[in-house]
């Protein structure tokens, strides 16, 4: 024994003897100002409708959407993303209720604007999937493809609409080739140069998007698979990431986060602005049905999880549970 006095000599765990000391050396800080809350709204309906696959998680009317973006003001969350869901009736091809002035999601970014002004980044979804009779995230051509040049041109109409209604961020999610440069120029020429860009540069092809096709009433045939990325595939990723800068973005995204945090890492690694991650609805709903099953601690979860993202680089987490987590981060639970 006596030979051992000294064994083992680095003691790691005298680091961990009080939760005061692990939150002292802790290397990753989760904080409310990482969170931003995606949020939706629904044409037509004078009260929240609960979705099924997301438990807790509503498609909202203007007045709960107003209350929605108080609460995350008050927990301090940073940011809210917006998605509209139109009426049914008013889905075509073109997507057309997405570049209305008046279609739900421009209301909704004018009503969060005026309940919060600047108080919260409002950030909104700018992609036609939620608004065309097909599910496509673009326009489609004879054949029932996705066009992507004729998709830039709706997708520039989209930008100015969306800024117009007062977003701070627009948030190019369909994957269109050359999208954040056509957005980008959209923005400067009509005015709103100040508008900044969330390019969702790496967006997988994924299972995980199922209870997300509820929330936003997708009329979605097939698959996205010709436009969103190969779960296979990672240097595509940083390809993308090149051409998404070179266009002007100003923040960059992946999305999902969970089962990509090795692309996520790479891409915090590769740029010098602030990177983004997006908790998607499979990841939420996955958590939410174990707990309810009481085979996981749902609270604990929920923040381990977030602080996976974060410790893997993204500087700011789009998530379900962004103003619940903030309020637990508030009062000293992280």
């Amino acid at each position: 024994m006596t030979a051992y006095a000294n064994f083992p000599g680095s003691r790691p765990r005298r680091l961990r003897t009080t939760p005061t000391m692990r939150r002292m050396v802790a290397e990753t800080r989760l904080d409310p100002a990482n969170l931003i809350l995606p949020a939706f709204v629904r044409e037509g309906i004078d009260a929240p409708v609960a979705i099924s696959a997301m438990p807790g998680v509503h498609q909202h009317t203007l007045d709960t959407l107003r209350k929605a973006a108080v609460e995350a003001v008050s927990a301090g969350v940073s940011g809210i993303m917006l998605f509209g869901v139109p009426e049914d009736g008013k889905k075509d091809a073109r997507g057309t209720a997405g570049t209305d002035p008046d279609g739900i999601l421009q209301v909704a970014l004018r009503a969060v604007r005026e309940e919060v002004g600047d108080e919260l980044v409002v950030m909104s979804d700018l992609c036609l999937d939620e608004f065309t009779d097909h599910g496509h995230c673009g326009v489609l051509d004879a054949d029932g493809r996705v066009d992507n040049d004729a998709t830039l041109e709706r997708y520039a109409e989209m930008a100015q609409v969306q800024a117009d209604a007062g977003a701070h961020v627009v948030g190019p999610s369909g994957m269109m080739d050359g999208q954040v440069g056509v957005i980008r120029d959209a923005l400067d020429q009509t005015g709103h140069k100040d508008v900044s860009i969330l390019a969702y540069t790496v967006k997988y092809s994924s299972a995980f998007y199922g209870p997300f096709r509820e929330a936003v009433g997708s009329s979605l045939t097939g698959d996205r698979k010709t436009y969103q990325q190969d779960p296979a595939n990672a240097r595509e990723s940083l390809r993308e990431l090149a051409l998404d800068m070179a266009e002007g973005a100003d923040m960059v995204m992946v999305k999902p986060a969970g089962p990509y945090l090795d692309i996520l890492a790479k891409v915090a690694e590769s740029v010098d602005v602030p990177v983004a991650a997006y908790q998607i609805s499979g990841e939420y709903a996955m958590i939410e049905a174990a707990a309810e099953k009481g085979w996981i601690d749902r609270d604990k979860a929920i923040l381990e999880s977030l602080t996976g993202i974060r410790r893997a680089g993204a500087q700011m987490i789009l998530t379900y549970w962004a103003t619940e987590a903030a309020q637990w981060l508030g009062h000293g639970r992280g």
